[in-house]
């Protein structure tokens, strides 16, 4: 029997990414080997805090004058339940790209279930969007890698993809948005993200701008 799915909701124009950090060339060894977060660490250090690049992946960080105008998307979840972006006001909304058949998708599917978790009773939502399974196939996947936010499901209905097209760039699956309490993108993170410790750093950023 499928254990319940708890359904924490996620809220949200990319500016340029300011400047680039230096990659560890033995990342991954470094990951394994340390008990700290080195991609956090490396994301707070430096002189050029806001974009990061390693292994497949990249992270902008936006500044809150270079955001525009907030996201506004409406869908219907795997469960078939009713989103829209005026469900997310004053929250931090996470909003990942995936789908079932993405090698990356699955590998990063713990870590952002990780993060979702570490936010339990905060207001910090998760989202994702699924761009081409069906609703059986997405519930499927999300019992088998144990993630429990919500999903809507797109392929009969792009316009929540293009919502989003419309504020920032998604050109690559998966890729996940951290959007302000105002519904804007606040940072974009290209590829599989390997670690948790990354996004939440981002999010708690965001939290600490409204405290």
């Amino acid at each position: 029997m499928a254990r319940p799915r708890r359904t924490g909701l996620v809220r949200g124009r990319l500016g340029r990414a300011t400047a680039s950090l230096a990659v560890a060339t033995a990342l991954a060894a470094t990951l394994a080997a340390c008990t700290s977060d080195p991609l956090a660490e490396q994301y707070r250090a430096g002189d050029n805090k806001g974009y990061i690049a390693a292994d497949g992946f990249t992270t902008v960080e936006i500044a809150p004058g270079d955001r525009g105008e907030g996201v506004e998307f409406a869908g219907t979840t795997e469960a078939g339940d009713q989103v829209a972006s005026e469900d997310f006001a004053g929250r931090v909304l996470v909003v990942n790209f995936w789908y079932a058949g993405c090698g990356p998708c699955r590998a990063e599917a713990p870590q952002l279930e990780k993060a979702f978790a570490s936010f339990d009773g905060q207001d910090v939502a998760f989202l994702g969007v699924n761009t081409s399974d069906s609703a059986a196939a997405a519930a499927a996947f999300a019992d088998t890698y144990d993630v429990t936010y919500p999903s809507l499901i797109t392929v009969d209905d792009r316009s929540v993809k293009l919502a989003f097209a419309e504020r920032t760039p998604i050109n690559a699956t998966p890729t996940t948005l951290v959007l302000d309490p105002q519904g804007r993108v606040a940072a974009r993170i290209i590829g599989q993200l390997p670690e948790a410790s990354i996004l939440e750093t981002i999010v708690r950023d965001l939290l600490a701008e409204t405290s």
